[in-house]
């Protein structure tokens, strides 16, 4: 992996000055884990309580999306498949050919993506509180109501603008960025369910008990992907679910290891 080594770097990519990091990368020549983080979050938002697991034993290349963290937006419209088109773009320009890929939130629809439209580069996929249709998400989420407990809360929108306040190149652009990622959350998926039935990569789906997405659509999502298993996490929101370490972390390890 030609990149820097336990570090943070930016790569030109589509426009995009993208700043990823890269942690483990001295550690046994495993397959590198590409984590993909949630809409309005930051790699240290959706992976801080995983991360370090993780990377005990694997190279691990974390990536901040268009307009997120410490990436700077561009003048284009927040969608799955321009996102998914960077992190493929981070891969090539950083020498990775194949990695698995875990992706949270937005990042688990870039990683279906990347998944099905790039099947040569995946080799093992999680796919986070990810559905593959809109039908697939609870309607308080669909049309919010901020009353459910499913959505993120006040201190959760606090530490969301905390982060991009102390990471962003432009950090009065907090609103902007919300309005981008509500967009793309909203707007029509671009999967079919023959796209599932010809994932080739072994597929981990995780949600949590109180999630964006119906535990119906996840079990679904398992029939359609041929080499795929469910996990349903109890007791974890949208909000906490890459935090669950006690049960995730042991889901990772016996999957992707």
């Amino acid at each position: 992996m030609t990149t820097v080594q336990n570090g943070s770097a930016y790569a030109e990519v589509n426009g995009l000055e993208m700043y990823y990091e890269v942690h483990g990368v001295d550690r046994a020549p495993r397959r590198p884990l590409v984590l993909l983080h949630g809409g309005v979050l930051t790699v240290g938002l959706s992976f801080g309580a995983v991360l370090p697991a993780l990377a005990a034993d694997r190279p691990v290349v974390a990536p901040e999306l268009q307009g997120h963290g410490h990436t700077a937006d561009v003048d284009r419209a927040m969608r799955v498949p321009d996102l998914a088109s960077d992190v493929v773009a981070l891969l090539d320009a950083i020498g990775v050919e194949e990695a698995d890929l875990l992706g949270y939130s937005l990042g688990g629809l870039i990683a279906l993506e990347i998944g099905v439209r790039h099947p040569g580069r995946v080799g093992r996929l999680v796919l986070a509180a990810a559905p593959y249709t809109q039908d697939g998400v609870h309607e308080e989420v669909r049309a919010p109501d901020y009353s459910s407990p499913r959505l993120p809360g006040e201190a959760d929108f606090r530490e969301m603008a905390d982060a991009y306040a102390a990471s962003a190149p432009c950090p009065e652009r907090f609103e902007d960025l919300l309005a981008k990622c509500s967009a793309a959350a909203h707007a029509p998926l671009p999967w079919t369910a023959d796209d599932l039935r010809g994932l080739a990569a072994p597929t981990l789906l995780v949600i949590g008990d109180t999630d964006f997405v119906r535990v119906e659509h996840a079990a679904e999502m398992q029939r359609l992907i041929p080499r795929s298993r469910p996990a349903v996490l109890p007791a974890t929101t949208h909000m906490t679910l890459m935090r669950r370490t006690s049960l995730l972390l042991p889901l990772l390890d016996e999957f992707l290891g």
